[in-house]
């Protein structure tokens, strides 16, 4: 037994599949409720297609949003109870339902908590509103905050959000400009980590003690780090042992050390005070 469906002339979209459903309800499970309600989903597809269509702009393919639909249309078939009235007003808020909750759990790029993608919405409608409203001007930050019954803080928390649902790429042309009409890319105006900064400083800040070194220690340190000799080579050019070399080594990195944190704790100090 198929499912016989005749289409009003109202609503194209709309099949009349009241005895169906009535049947399918009446079904045990098994090879021929499944049959049955997969005909239902087929005579009722074109609905959940046209509402998949309403969000077409709004940055997913088209072709994912009527999948999403089309989900939602099986949930809607299998839970439907023909006793709750006709399928169609129960079918739509599920529909609809289930492309929004795509929408919030999976379009964005970065997780944004639900109450801020909620923020979003009413944020983009109010500014849809009040703009066709004022000839297409933008609306203020305060007239947003009127229309809502929210707080400025929570509308530009909304405001935000709106610019948070698309990711952009490091590979994305500004415009035009550039060399031989080569338009800019994004990743060359932001800046980075210079990756020798930290040597930088520290160099820095050893300097002053360094200099403060016995002669003899300081070579040292300048044949192994800024030579990289050995210490069996420091030693035969010094004419010490390689065991001496160390030692020295040693105790001039630990003096060095030791004068470092003795003058960051002296900078401390009169900050607490203060």
């Amino acid at each position: 037994m198929t499912a016989q469906t005749t289409h009003r002339p109202s609503d194209a979209d709309a099949p009349d599949t009241t005895a169906a459903f009535e049947r399918l309800h009446a079904l045990p499970e098994g090879a021929e409720r499944q049959r049955l309600g997969a005909e239902l989903v087929e005579a009722w597809l074109p609905m959940a297609r046209r509402l998949a269509g309403k969000f077409r702009d709004r940055g997913e393919p088209l072709e994912d949003l009527e999948q999403v639909a089309a989900l939602g249309l099986v949930k809607a078939v299998d839970r439907y109870d023909p006793a709750r009235g006709p399928f169609a007003p129960y079918a739509v808020p599920t529909i609809v339902g289930e492309v929004k909750r795509y929408f919030r759990d999976h379009a964005w790029s970065v997780h944004v908590p639900r109450r801020i993608q909620e923020l979003r919405n009413k944020v983009r409608a109010a500014v849809r509103e009040l703009s066709l409203a004022n000839g297409y001007r933008l609306p203020t930050l305060a007239q947003i905050a009127e229309h809502t019954q929210m707080s400025e803080e929570d509308v530009l928390a909304g405001m935000e959000a709106i610019d948070s649902f698309r990711a952009v790429s490091l590979d994305a042309q500004l415009g035009a400009g550039g060399f031989e009409g080569e338009s800019p890319v994004l990743g060359e105006l932001l800046g980075h980590s210079e990756p020798r900064y930290d040597t930088v400083v520290a160099r820095e800040a050893v300097r002053p003690f360094l200099a403060r070194l016995p002669e003899r220690e300081r070579r040292i340190l300048y044949l192994r780090f800024f030579r990289d000799m050995t210490q069996a080579q420091i030693g035969e050019e010094l004419g010490i042992s390689q065991m001496h070399v160390s030692r020295l080594l040693s105790r001039a990195c630990e003096r060095v050390r030791r004068q470092i944190e003795r003058d960051a704790t002296d900078q401390r100090q009169p900050a607490l005070a203060a």
